[in-house]
């Protein structure tokens, strides 16, 4: 697969279950050597095909894993100050921590509380902010509405599109709910078994019969009253 991301976008990566989504976020953080067999990945003309985890991270790339990976046994506040782990600019992190809190209130009011006692929603939020506190230039969300009551995905989701729209940050964005991530995203690619199959403004894929009827639920009865699952995509 080859594909660009702009600063300031959202791009939505679409796909059933084993199609390589996750696999391509981790290759980007670096955290799947594996996944990354041959080919190259670049930010800002840095190659982040060479480096490790750590040095990703540093290169601004904050992942937001599909499990959340918070502390449970450490504090709200605790677990943002890993955030910013690897900075130096200790006004500016308290700036970015204020800011978090902005944006997410219900973790201003339990900074003291172990995040091990949060609920689903509010651990999303947290891992959320835990990767804004990296001051990230991209960061790659993995299924940020996994778990979660339709009311709380769209809190998040609507979270997410203010933080891309008054603080710039380029989201990159994999979830399995195709309607809200065409939603929030800019762009999107389909992926198959690790290859791209379909991409274009999220607008192009939202009206995509292929996308209608295998990712967004749309039934296609045809004459004879043909199921959606026999229907093949036109990709293949």
């Amino acid at each position: 697969m080859s594909f660009d991301i702009h600063e300031g976008e959202i791009l939505a990566l679409l796909g059933r279950n084993g199609a390589g989504k996750t696999s391509t976020l981790r290759a980007i953080a670096r955290l799947d050597n594996p996944a990354l067999k041959h080919g190259e990945i670049w930010l800002d003309h840095k190659p982040l095909h060479e480096m490790k985890s750590y040095q990703a991270a540093q290169a601004g790339i904050a992942l937001v894993p599909e499990d959340r990976r918070i502390i449970p046994g450490l504090t709200v506040e605790e677990n943002l100050a890993l955030g910013a782990y690897t900075r130096s600019d200790k006004a500016e992190i308290a700036r970015d921590r204020d800011m978090v809190f902005s944006y997410f209130p219900i973790l201003s009011e339990r900074r003291k509380q172990e995040a091990g006692t949060l609920s689903g929603g509010q651990q999303q939020m947290l891992a959320i902010g835990r990767g804004l506190m990296l001051r990230p230039k991209i960061m790659l969300l993995d299924e940020p509405s996994l778990g979660l009551s339709p009311i709380l995905t769209q809190e998040i989701f609507a979270i997410l599109k203010k933080l891309n729209q008054d603080e710039g940050v380029t989201m990159m964005l994999v979830e399995q709910n195709a309607a809200v991530a065409l939603d929030l995203a800019d762009d999107g690619y389909v992926l198959e078994l690790g290859r791209i199959v379909m991409s274009g403004s999220a607008d192009k894929l939202a009206n995509s019969d292929d996308i209608k009827s295998f990712y967004l639920g749309h039934a296609n009865e045809g004459a004879r009253g043909e199921r959606r699952w026999k229907r093949r995509k036109t990709w293949r």
